[in-house]
């Protein structure tokens, strides 16, 4: 069972891939993402099921349009393969198991919040408030945290984050923090309970100043880099090393600190 189930699995996670590749190009713009179906946005053809193969098509066509030439985004392959793979270690670590696919959830979910910050300054809803939904949902699963701690792991997280955006335009007089992001902790919250949301918190801001400060100095050089930092982005990459690498972090830290 676990070789089709990995297989099923990595499948799921490349369709889920191409969907989210329709999300990053859709949302921003305020167009649905069911209708009308895929098309080449420069001559409007229709793109047919199998030239919509996740990576697979990019290839064959050599990352253009079939019916004008027209170059495709090397966004489109790189996103599907990514969560394909994601989806692929999710079925690894965990078997056939729902902790698989609700890692895989998880996972797409901030992959698609991490690209929409940083290319559009957006966090939409669509993805963390039913992405927290879901997190609540999948606790009355056999797998991950409990409901119980996943509730208090996603209000701790909303609470929190609207804490430091009101803290923050009471201090320096103008916005700070955008609602997009207090949503998101909120889901990220229901995924991994209290302790993988402050632990999300403290590693957003790591990488933020490690990697997002430097980036912006290139911002010239970078456009997809804004005026301002994507701090879903990296609360995005924050989150993801908790969820797989939280505990033991936790762990150690919490050693550390009752041995000094």
């Amino acid at each position: 069972m676990e070789p089709w189930f990995t297989i099923y699995l990595t499948c799921v996670g490349a369709a889920v891939g191409s969907f989210l590749n329709v999300c990053i190009y859709r949302w921003p713009e305020g167009l649905s993402v069911v209708r009308p179906r895929s098309r080449c946005p420069v001559c409007e053809n229709p793109i047919a099921w199998y030239d919509n193969v996740p990576v697979l098509s990019w290839l064959v066509l050599r990352g253009r349009c079939r019916h004008c030439g027209t170059r495709i985004s090397f966004q489109y392959p790189l996103v599907e393969l990514v969560t394909a793979l994601m989806w692929l270690g999710m079925a690894l670590w965990h078997g056939p198991s729902w902790e698989a696919v609700r890692g895989g959830l998880f996972l797409s979910l901030l992959l698609g919040i991490a690209v929409l910050d940083a290319r559009h300054r957006i966090i939409p809803d669509q993805l963390s408030v039913l992405g927290a939904l879901a997190g609540l949902g999948f606790a009355l699963a056999p797998a991950g945290v409990t409901f119980r701690t996943a509730i208090i792991g996603a209000a701790v997280g909303y609470a929190f984050m609207w804490l430091v955006k009101l803290g923050g335009e009471a201090a320096f007089r103008k916005p700070a923090l955008g609602v997009g992001d207090i949503h998101m902790m909120a889901m990220v919250g229901a995924f991994v309970g209290l302790s993988g949301a402050i632990l999300t918190i403290m590693l957003g801001s790591v990488f933020g100043l490690l990697i997002g400060v430097p980036l912006m100095s290139l911002k010239g050089r970078l456009r997809f880099l804004g005026t301002y930092l994507p701090l879903g982005t990296f609360l995005a990459l924050g989150a993801a090393v908790a969820y797989i690498w939280g505990p033991a972090i936790i762990g150690w830290y919490l050693a550390l600190v009752l041995t000094a």
